[in-house]
């Protein structure tokens, strides 16, 4: 595979889970969204990697900043994935 199309496809599998992210956030809000069938499929498919933040980070109150500091790590994760991705290709 050509270095663009992985690049292209990392950063859209990253950006469509930094979506479901704060999908999951916004239905946090409403309880009966989280009940439902997406919102099922969306804890099942983000909760493992949020709980790690929330192991660290306890909620402010009635506050859960966790998520804001996932989705600011998940950002991290991915321009380091790409810089070896680019360093794999370009050696």
């Amino acid at each position: 595979m050509e270095f663009y199309t992985i690049h292209n496809v990392v950063t859209i599998l990253f950006t469509i889970y930094q979506f479901m992210i704060f999908g999951y956030i916004l239905m946090s809000w409403i309880p009966a969204l989280q009940q439902s069938a997406i919102g099922e499929i969306l804890g099942k498919l983000v909760e493992p990697y949020l709980s790690i933040f929330r192991k660290f980070i306890p909620p402010i109150g009635m506050i859960d900043i966790s998520p804001i500091i996932a989705l600011f790590a998940l950002g991290y994760i991915r321009m380091g994935l790409l810089i070896v991705i680019q360093k794999l290709f370009f050696m």
